[in-house]
């Protein structure tokens, strides 16, 4: 049996919030937030070089979206 306290580090890794966005790659599933609100989620279609833009392929079938790191969001991996 694995430690508790193992455990619960390992999910806070995984939800942690991603703060260079350049890291991400097509096909990963992520969840955008606002103001503490999942505003959207689904999965990365690209990001932009600079790591400042990403577009997200929504999990609802929808139209791609574009994000903007200057807009203030943040963005963590599902």
């Amino acid at each position: 049996m694995k430690a508790r306290g193992a455990v619960l580090s390992r999910r806070n890794v995984h939800s942690a919030t991603i703060s260079e966005w350049g890291t991400l790659k097509a096909g990963d599933r992520v969840e955008i937030i606002k103001h503490a609100h999942v505003i959207a989620a689904g999965e990365v279609e690209e990001v932009s070089q600079s790591g400042n833009v990403l577009w997200l392929v929504p999990a609802n079938p929808s139209e791609k979206e574009l994000f903007l790191k200057s807009d203030g969001v943040e963005i963590r991996r599902t």
